[in-house]
């Protein structure tokens, strides 16, 4: 497994702040990883620069904005060929629907869906609508969420 930079304990107690809360001002952020606040910018640049920090987000509540469904989707391709692949993925990308998409093995599914919206209405219409109508999707299970146990982005960063 290759590691892409050399990080030490200051890069990483900047990431884990930042991803605790992405927010956090520049001054904010050097407070807490006890830096002054040009160094902490320009450390926060470099880890955007090397591809570590991607981007940074906002989380919603999705129950507070009415999307009370969330749906994990197992579908399965007809044929095992690029092309395939490709078409489903540029078109489930258009779908707002579809919070991650991962293409998966040791299970008869080739992809796995989370999908949030408002009620079972809305999924039955994305599913019949939407995916089943997607070339070369063979079928489909549906599993629904009932209760987000663990449910965060962050990464384990005990391992740097």
């Amino acid at each position: 497994m290759e590691k892409l930079a050399n990080l030490d304990r200051t890069d990483v107690r900047i990431l884990r702040a930042l991803q605790e809360d992405g927010g956090l001002t520049n001054q904010q952020l050097a407070e807490r990883v006890g830096l002054s606040p040009s160094p902490c910018s320009r450390r926060v640049q470099k880890l955007e620069a090397a591809g570590i920090i991607l981007r940074r987000e906002t989380v919603l509540d999705p129950r507070k904005l009415g999307l009370d469904l969330t749906v994990m989707i197992q579908v399965s391709m007809d044929r095992h060929i690029p092309e395939r692949f490709a078409n489903f993925e540029a078109t489930v990308s258009q779908y707002p629907e579809v919070q991650q998409c991962y293409l998966v093995t040791g299970q008869e599914a080739d992809y796995l869906l989370k999908v949030v919206v408002p009620d079972i209405d809305h999924y039955q219409n994305f599913l019949l609508n939407k995916v089943t109508r997607i070339e070369g999707v063979s079928g489909v299970h549906s599993s629904f969420v009932m209760r987000r146990v663990i449910d965060t982005s962050a990464l384990p960063l005990d391992y740097l």
